[in-house]
C-alpha cells in the first residue's frame, strides 16, 4: 500500500463493519430485559464516527501488530457509549438530540437510560479482562485495563465532565478550559491510541510518540468540536447548533476566540504528525485521521 493510494474513508468503512459485526455478536443472545437490551443497542448503533477504537486498531498495525484486536478497541467505543448516554442526561447537559436522533433517555426513560450507560462501562472491562479474544498475554491487557480505567475515571473523564458542569455561567478562564479539554476528550483518545500500542507490546519510545500523538489529536478534536457548535449545523453535527453557548459552557472559542482556536488546532495536528513519522507507511491511517480531525463538519 504506497501512501498515495491510502484511502482513508474506505479504512474507516472496513474497521467500522469490523466493529459492528463484534457489537451484533457480543449481544447475541438477547440482554434480558429487552428494553436493557433495546437501550444499549439504540445508542451503539446510532452511527457513531467509530473514532476511538478505529484509532486503537490504527495505532496497533502501525506498531506492526498482527492480531484481530477488534473486541478490545471495541471496547473503548463501550466506554465512550456510555458517556453519552449520560451526558445527554437532563441532570447533565440535557440534551434531546444526538447524532440525528432522540436521545436514550427520550426513548426509553431516564432509569433505563442510566443503566444501559452503567451496564456499558461494566461490560468494557468484562471484554478487556479476557484475554481469549485475541490470545493477549494477561499482563499487557491488565496494563491496558489500568491506562483505559485511568482515563475513564476520577483522574480522567469523569473529572473533566464535573468541571464541564460546575463551569457552566461561568466568566472565561484558560486554566478551566484547558483542564475540561484534556480530561473530557483528550484523555479517552489518548488511552485509544495508547492501547493500541500497549497490545502491539512496542518500545517505550514509540509508546511516547504515540501517546503524544494521541493528546495531541484529543486536545484538537473537542477545540474543533467546540467551533463546529458555532459554525456547523444542526444537520451536519445531528444536535442542535449553538448548546454550548445556550448554556454557557467554558469552551475554547469562547475563552480564546475562533481563529485562535483554529490555529491552536492546526499546530496540535502538525505536532502529531511529527511524533508519528518514524513509523513510516504503516502509521498512514493515524496521519488521515488527524488530517481529518481538522477538516471535519460533524
Amino acid at each position: 500500500m504506497g501512501i498515495m493510494s491510502f484511502d482513508l474513508k474506505k479504512y474507516i468503512a472496513q474497521k467500522r463493519k469490523d466493529i459492528d459485526e463484534f457489537i451484533n455478536s457480543y449481544f447475541n443472545p438477547s440482554i434480558i430485559p429487552s428494553i436493557l437490551h433495546d437501550s444499549v443497542l439504540y445508542s451503539l448503533t446510532a452511527g457513531g464516527k467509530r473514532l476511538r477504537p478505529i484509532l486503537c486498531i490504527a495505532s496497533y498495525e502501525a506498531c506492526d501488530g498482527n492480531k484481530n484486536i477488534v473486541p478490545y478497541a471495541t471496547a473503548i467505543e463501550f466506554i465512550h457509549t456510555y458517556s453519552l448516554i449520560h451526558d445527554d442526561l437532563p441532570a447533565m447537559d440535557n440534551d434531546d438530540l444526538r447524532r440525528g436522533k432522540p436521545t436514550n433517555h427520550k426513548v426509553f426513560g431516564e432509569g433505563i437510560a442510566i443503566l444501559a450507560g452503567d451496564g456499558l462501562l461494566t461490560e468494557a472491562f468484562t471484554i478487556l479482562a479476557n484475554p481469549e479474544y485475541a490470545d493477549i498475554n494477561p499482563k499487557t491487557l491488565l496494563k491496558v485495563i489500568y491506562e483505559i480505567s485511568k482515563a475513564a475515571g476520577l483522574r480522567g473523564m469523569v473529572a473533566g465532565q464535573a468541571y464541564d458542569l460546575i463551569s457552566e455561567g461561568k466568566e472565561p478562564d484558560e486554566k478551566i478550559v484547558e483542564f475540561i479539554h484534556v480530561y473530557k476528550t483528550a484523555a479517552m483518545i489518548k488511552a485509544s491510541v495508547k492501547s493500541g500500542a500497549i497490545l502491539a507490546e512496542v518500545s517505550e519510545e514509540k509508546l511516547h510518540r504515540l501517546e503524544t500523538y494521541g493528546h495531541s489529536i484529543g486536545l484538537a478534536f473537542q477545540i474543533i468540536d467546540d467551533i463546529l457548535d458555532i459554525e456547523g449545523t444542526t444537520e451536519e453535527m445531528g444536535k442542535p447548533k449553538g448548546s454550548d453557548i445556550e448554556r454557557g459552557k467554558m469552551t475554547y472559542p469562547r475563552v480564546f476566540g475562533i481563529e485562535n482556536s483554529k490555529n491552536q488546532a492546526k499546530r496540535l495536528i502538525e505536532k502529531a504528525l511529527q511524533e508519528i513519522e518514524i513509523f513510516g507507511e504503516k502509521a498512514e491511517p493515524l496521519r488521515e485521521i488527524a488530517k481529518f480531525i481538522i477538516t471535519r463538519t460533524k
